[in-house]
């Protein structure tokens, strides 16, 4: 009995490592994912200053080349 008690204790040690270690992956992914935001809202932002400093018109409103 006390043989299959550590057992179960071993185990749910090991379990809660890698709970541990799995929201540590999660957190970094996280922050990772908010930087490539805050990266991608900045050159939205570059493309958007640019185009009316240019007087461009918006990509989407261009005319393809075939047309």
């Amino acid at each position: 009995m006390e043989e299959r008690l550590n057992e179960v204790e071993t185990r749910i040690g090991l379990a809660e490592d890698l709970v541990e270690e799995l929201n540590l992956v999660v957190y970094r992914q996280q922050q990772q994912i908010e930087l490539l935001q805050s990266q991608l809202r900045h050159l939205h932002q570059q493309l958007q200053d640019g185009l009316t400093a240019a007087g461009e018109r918006h990509p989407r409103e261009e005319i393809p080349p075939h047309y």
